[in-house]
């Protein structure tokens, strides 16, 4: 059988006896399994197999990407050569092109990063078992009505790539998942809530009963809802949707974005963005984390960054074509899948953690929303302006009193974000380690 590896350096081969000046070269390979349970019942099961390639070639400032599934060598010759005849026809592009050899990754060993499970893979008929446990933790809460889904699955990937400067390497990733949904109430008073976990190595995912159980009590937990009043309020973020907030800030800083000129943070280069005592940290190299890699798309060499710095944005998320548009170097940040070129995207995030527990917090916010999920966003990419349907509970004195539903909070994303106080909650094996957040002075659309 045919390594990824060989098929990287086939496709470049045949890349440059069709005429191309440069061309890297990326190939995958996933198998994955999917088991849904109800009513104690196997619903489903899924398992797929399989094998792709693309290729990017480039001719002067020209580009082109081709990929295909079909990795037979005739089908890598043609997608090559067609490459090659559209990169002929492409606009020109001044800031396309790959690195200088001096700039590549030497440290290739991505096995330390403890990023695949190296023992057995649980048999189909484990995952189904593990999925029925957490069914029936849920149904086993009282009120709960129905499970909607419970499922657990498991996946494989390896991926390779190689260019004509020189570079050539690849990794493996492993993936273990379970969840459970949980309907409580009837009629039109149902509620739906959930929980989840996804770990790299099965042996570390949380315990069925667990997710089940916690997927019950919070649909309860919601049951009759209210509307509060309207008008200016606290509000924390749980910590399971506190990381969107961050997201933000991650997405407004991305090079595509500041080299169009549509973000709200183009002008926030060496401005404070976060409370000064706060860093957001992007760590490719933490073991066993989803976002871990030892090189990028680009076969540069990843390292560790403080995005923000003491409450300072310190620059911008970049590739190579983003860096040179700005005439910055590249961060590294280069991601890439078999049909398109690479682009620039963040590895693991890490907020500084507080010092205070999420129920410490509330009582310190006093009066206010707790948010456990939204619905639907409104975000000007411009000017930050925020507007998102939300629901949660409704805070008094410091104490949860009772569920809130088809609530709106609002406020400007650069105002809010320098306002965060963390907890202490973050789940420090995730990739975005990011606790629950209390953001003051928010403005509440209720009843």
């Amino acid at each position: 059988m045919t390594s990824l590896a060989q098929l990287t350096e086939q496709l470049l081969d045949y890349a440059r006896s069709a005429g191309a000046d440069s061309a890297d070269a990326i190939a995958l390979s996933d198998a994955s399994v999917h088991i849904d349970v109800r009513s104690g019942k196997l619903e489903s099961a899924e398992r797929s197999e399989g094998t792709s390639v693309g290729i990017r070639v480039l001719i002067g400032q020209q580009q082109a990407c081709v990929s295909t599934s079909d990795v037979r060598p005739d089908s890598l010759k043609t997608i090559a050569e067609r490459a090659v005849a559209m990169a002929r026809f492409a606009p020109i592009d001044p800031t396309c092109g790959l690195a200088d050899p001096s700039q590549l990754a030497t440290d290739l060993e991505s096995s330390r990063l403890d990023l695949f499970d190296p023992n057995d893979d649980p048999d189909p008929a484990r995952l189904q078992a593990m999925a029925a446990e957490s069914e029936a933790a849920a149904l086993a809460v009282k009120g709960v009505a129905q499970v909607t889904s419970a499922s657990a699955g498991m996946g494989r990937r390896e991926v390779y790539i190689s260019a004509t400067n020189g570079f050539s390497a690849g990794y493996r990733r492993s993936d273990y998942g379970l969840s459970c949904g949980a309907l409580a109430g009837t009629g039109s008073s149902m509620e739906r809530e959930y929980d989840h976990d996804g770990r790299i190595y099965f042996s570390d995912l949380r315990d069925p009963t667990d997710i089940g159980r916690i997927a019950g009590e919070r649909a309860v937990e919601r049951l009759s809802p209210k509307r509060p009043k309207t008008g200016a309020y606290p509000v924390m973020l749980d910590e399971r949707v506190a990381s969107g907030m961050i997201g933000h800030l991650i997405q407004a800083i991305n090079g595509t974005s500041i080299a169009r000129g549509s973000s709200w943070a183009r002008k926030l280069l060496g401005e404070q963005v976060l409370p000064a005592e706060l860093s957001l940290i992007d760590d490719p190299h933490r073991p066993r984390a989803g976002s871990s890699k030892l090189f990028d798309a680009e076969g540069l060499p990843t390292a560790r960054r403080a995005i923000v710095e003491n409450g300072i944005l310190t620059g911008w998320t970049l590739d190579l074509a983003t860096g040179r548009k700005l005439d910055m170097p590249s961060t590294a940040n280069a991601v890439r899948g078999p049909a398109a070129p690479p682009s620039p995207s963040v590895t693991n995030i890490e907020l500084t953690q507080g010092a205070m527990s999420k129920s410490d917090l509330l009582k310190q916010m006093g009066t206010g929303l707790l948010v456990t999920g939204f619905i639907g966003t409104s975000i000007n990419p411009n000017t930050g302006d925020y507007s998102r349907g939300a629901s949660g509970f409704w805070v008094e004195n410091g104490e949860i009193t009772y569920p809130v539903n088809e609530v709106t909070i609002a406020g400007n994303l650069i105002e809010m974000l320098r306002r965060i106080t963390p907890a202490n909650d973050a789940r420090t094996y995730s990739s975005r380690i990011v606790p629950s957040l209390l953001i003051e002075g928010m403005t509440l659309a209720g009843d």
